[in-house]
């Protein structure tokens, strides 16, 4: 496996990573319920007695340990500590924090909870008596830092002996991302598989893995030179020779690495630090394709092999350079497609697939949030992006997907997925909230695409934004600002600027229509003309409000460039309420209990009990055209009247005026937060309480409260955070917060598209 040691930083880096795993509770992992156990009814039914019926059924039909159990969603991730990164045998007990580390990615990147085992063995038996009886705990088998030749035949034996996957990442998933950047440097410098020569330097397990792998792609086995410490395994050489090694062994006369770089288009390096130099650089064939990925330090540096061939595509396995070979795109998501088919193994052709899939995202344009994980460097395909970046949120839909398909087609999958787009949108929301919540909306936009005006658009972000709403099939982005700035700007980024139609607010017929239009909405509150005509032809906002006021377009997105309430006194200069609506702000929160809608959050700093129960009413009604049933609690310090104050009145009085509205959804309060969102606690002290489950909307009372709460929940790490969204507006507009990312921008203009068909 490629792994990363920083070997730049010394002392710092190495006590920074103790601290770290020592402070707090130590280690990196925990154990955690999924279900409560609060109450002796909740112990019983977890424990004994309750316990017993699962077992009664598992031990009928084996199967159903997948229903009754963790097992399908538990990878073990195992290790006898024999080659731990690049230290060598360092035993099972020291291998323990890699493994632990191992899980978490499995829980970050896939939500997969892996459990880490260290086996204190290096006879292969037992290591294979081991694992094969435990198997019935784990849905799969992640096999790590174990040395060749030992772990060629523990993977293999048990792959014979088990009927879940077993994966030796450090063979397949070193291959898997290799070969998605090989795909893609072909593509770059117009090369093909059947024709391209590679030498991969280092017969170990990465080294062989990557040889079957590309020979099962496309390349000609003669094509392939696989050279270790005593050089080319050429056909007839018996020096250091295995079974494994055997197998690729090539009819050719170069007998070391330099003779076989010699006009070869890839070198895949696997080995050791220096062992190819800029002359072995200079006689590889034109737009040479190098992947120095020796760890800690590479066979041969980018900025080495750049000196003599700048032509050079180069990849290494460190994150300091483009271009980094990282497992942690790989097994993650392979094993998240093959446990959701419950296949048997992971087979060359599912790995093929995985492979295929990263490729295709990397030629793809890189949502804000992986920006922002690398320092905001941007990342667009070419020489310097040729493997997705780790942190890419759709690697969780493209990799299972491609693997789980390719399980299907090859009869491994034991739980055949009848409905490919439902799984994508259960996989979207395992790690991604937000598009498992939109992805009904993204489909009634998608069948019926409007137009939607992007405000800002000189600005970078909203140019981006309006390119990928319209690749998504949105509809058709309408960028304001100066053509000359926007397409100079869609010239610097690779765009043309044929998705979006440009309308400069200072040039053209419809200034004096919009300026009419804002005219007569103003004049009588001490406009004058020359006002209107001036905040037309400067201010992009009162521009885009008019345009939309005057039906010509679907919806509006503005807010990146100036703040809330600068933006929101723009467009209300030129967009009204619906009749006998609430204008207000309303945030979703999504978390994996599931998603709370927060009201106001923008608006009305301290509205009286008639607003409160206006906002409380639409609310609901948005949680209700989102697919939730709302149970709404209008929230307080206190509970009920205790502790009796004279600000909790205003709540109380809210209750009164919903009563007398004899409104179609639960409601109570006033209560506190945890017993709005604690059923229980909500039972057991307010019995009478009217709400039949956990509150999922919450009236806030106060604006200080609710942006507050908005503003820290995602800061915590406490949930994903949708909005603020604009409630009540007659054509839909939405504001984004100052420095919001495309997809904030995208979000925010998808939902004013949906809003324009809810009304239509």
């Amino acid at each position: 496996m490629v792994k990363e040691m920083d070997s730049k930083h010394g002392r710092t880096a190495a006590a920074d990573a103790l601290e770290f795993h020592a402070q707090g509770r130590p280690g990196k992992l925990e154990v955690a319920p999924t279900k409560p156990l609060t109450t002796q009814r909740d112990l019983s039914l977890a424990y004994s007695p309750g316990v017993a019926e699962p077992c009664r059924r598992i031990a009928e039909d084996p199967a159903l340990s997948y229903d009754y159990t963790a097992r399908g969603n538990i990878v073990a991730v195992i290790s006898n500590g024999t080659a731990v990164l690049g230290l060598g045998n360092l035993g099972a007990l020291a291998s323990k924090p890699v493994m632990e580390g191992k899980a978490v990615l499995f829980k970050r990147f896939a939500d997969i909870d892996g459990i880490d085992l260290e086996v204190s063995t290096e006879d292969v038996d037992e290591f294979v008596n081991c694992v094969r009886f435990l198997g019935s705990t784990f849905g799969g088998i992640n096999l790590e830092d174990i040395k060749a030749p030992e772990c060629f035949i523990i993977e293999q034996r048990l792959k014979e002996l088990m009927d879940i996957p077993v994966f030796h990442d450090d063979q397949h998933g070193t291959a898997i991302i290799a070969a998605a950047g090989v795909i893609n440097a072909l593509h770059l410098t117009g090369r093909d598989m059947a024709s391209a020569r590679m030498v991969i330097n280092g017969a170990g397990s990465a080294g062989i893995a990557c040889a079957e792998l590309v020979k099962a792609m496309g390349f000609k086995n003669e094509n392939v030179l696989l050279c270790d410490t005593r050089g080319v395994i050429y056909q007839g050489r018996e020096a250091g020779m295995n079974q494994w090694k055997s197998g690729h062994a090539v009819k050719t006369e170069a007998r070391d690495l330099r003779e076989a770089l010699d006009g070869a288009d890839i070198f895949f390096g696997l080995s050791a630090k220096g062992a190819v130099d800029q002359d072995m650089v200079k006689s590889m064939a034109d737009k040479p394709i190098i992947f120095a990925m020796a760890n800690p330090d590479p066979e041969i540096t980018p900025e080495e092999v750049h000196e003599v061939r700048p032509d050079a595509i180069v990849a290494t396995g460190r994150s300091d350079y483009p271009n980094q070979v990282n497992n942690v795109l790989g097994f993650p998501y392979i094993f998240r497609g093959a446990l959701d088919v419950r296949a048997s193994t992971i087979n060359m052709e599912m790995k093929i697939a995985a492979a295929h899939a990263l490729a295709a995202l990397a030629r793809e344009d890189v949502p804000d949030e992986v920006d922002r994980a690398y320092a905001g460097r941007r990342l667009r395909y070419g020489a310097d992006y040729i493997i997705p970046a780790p942190f890419d949120p759709r690697l969780i839909v493209q990799v299972p997907r491609a693997v789980a398909e390719a399980a299907i087609e090859t009869g491994v999958a034991r739980k055949p997925i009848d409905d490919m787009a439902e799984y994508v949108r259960q996989l979207s929301g395992r790690l991604d909230p937000t598009s498992a919540s939109l992805q009904s909306i993204v489909e009634k936009v998608r069948n019926r695409p409007g137009r939607v005006i992007f405000a800002e658009g000189e600005e970078e972000q909203t140019i981006r934004a309006a390119q990928a709403f319209f690749n998504a099939g949105y509809g058709t982005p309408i960028l304001i600002g100066r053509a000359e700035r926007i397409e100079a700007t869609m010239a610097a980024l690779g765009l043309t600027g044929d998705f979006a139609e440009i309308f400069n607010a200072g040039v053209g017929n419809h200034r004096e229509r919009y300026t009419e239009f804002l005219y007569n909405r103003l004049k009588r509150k001490g406009f004058l003309f020359r006002d209107c005509q001036r905040m037309v032809n400067q201010n992009r906002n009162v521009f885009a409000g008019c345009m939309l006021g005057c039906g010509e377009a679907d919806g509006l997105v503005t807010g990146l460039t100036r703040p809330f309430n600068i933006s929101f006194e723009d467009l209300s200069r030129c967009l009204d309420p619906k009749p006998g609506a609430r204008v207000f702000g309303m945030n979703i929160l999504l978390h994996r209990g599931g998603s709370v809608f927060v009201a106001d959050t923008q608006i009305h700093e301290l509205p009286p009990a008639e607003v409160l129960a206006d906002i409380a009413v639409q609310t609901a009604a948005q949680a209700r055209a989102m697919g939730h049933e709302p149970r709404v609690a209008l929230l307080s310090f206190s509970n009920f009247g205790n502790p009796p104050r004279e600000k909790a009145m205003r709540i109380r009085e809210a209750i009164d005026v919903l009563d007398s509205r004899q409104v179609d959804f639960e409601y109570d309060g006033e209560m506190q937060a945890n017993v709005a969102l604690n059923h229980d606690l909500m039972r057991q002290l307010y019995p009478f309480c009217r709400l039949s489950g956990p509150a999922n909307v919450l009236i806030m009372p106060a604006l200080h409260a609710a942006n507050i709460t908005t503003k820290m929940i995602p800061s915590l790490g406490a949930g994903a955070m949708i909005g603020p969204l604009l409630i009540g507006l007659a054509t839909p507009a939405q504001i984004v917060g100052l420095g919001a990312t495309v997809n904030d921008i995208v979000t925010s203009a998808l939902l004013a598209a949906h809003a324009a068909i809810a009304e239509g």
